[in-house]
């Protein structure tokens, strides 16, 4: 089953719900504020959090699930890819014009790890990852550091930049 990111998304009265709450916890009273408060995280930013989450999971899932509608979807027109190699790629078409036989023949294995994270409200967001691409039938094996930079437009989370900085073979 294809999921398209607009499915992922709450009803709107859901949103609505979640405005109202941030609203309410975001306008403390002149007793309860003062210069020494620390900024506690609000409502609000709980919710763009976990659609974040889902966000960038569809992102790499539906790269390693060869899902090339997803995948699009899930990306500015204007975003840029810098590949391990070095070659760049701009726009979203040029992007999945490179990435064509990586849908097509569907046979690299992909697999990511986590290994930091930075949201910034429903704003910004980065994610680096030590990613492996492998396709074992031609012996290519790509370990590489990639980092990805999301923005959140339309009350959507897409990527709008990724750069892949390939890693050295382990030493034997």
């Amino acid at each position: 089953m294809k999921m398209r990111i607009a499915q992922l998304l709450p009803s709107p009265l859901v949103l609505a719900g979640w405005l109202i709450l941030s609203a309410a916890c975001a306008a403390p009273t002149t007793a309860m504020a003062s210069s020494t408060d620390v900024a506690k995280p609000m409502p609000w930013d709980y919710f763009c959090r976990l659609q974040f989450d889902l966000a960038q999971r569809t992102d790499m899932e539906s790269f390693r699930d060869y899902d090339a509608d997803t995948f699009r979807a899930g990306h500015t027109d204007d975003a840029v890819t810098v590949f391990s190699s070095g070659a760049v790629r701009y726009g979203i078409d040029a992007i999945m014009q490179a990435l064509a036989s990586h849908f097509s023949g569907r046979e690299a294995i992909w697999e990511w790890t986590e290994l930091s994270r930075s949201v910034n409200g429903c704003k910004t967001a980065y994610i680096l990852y030590e990613t492996h691409y492998r396709i074992p039938r031609i012996n290519l094996d790509i370990h590489a550091l990639t980092g990805v930079t999301y923005t959140y437009r339309h009350g959507l989370w897409l990527a709008v930049a990724d750069q892949g900085t390939q890693l050295p073979d382990p030493a034997p």
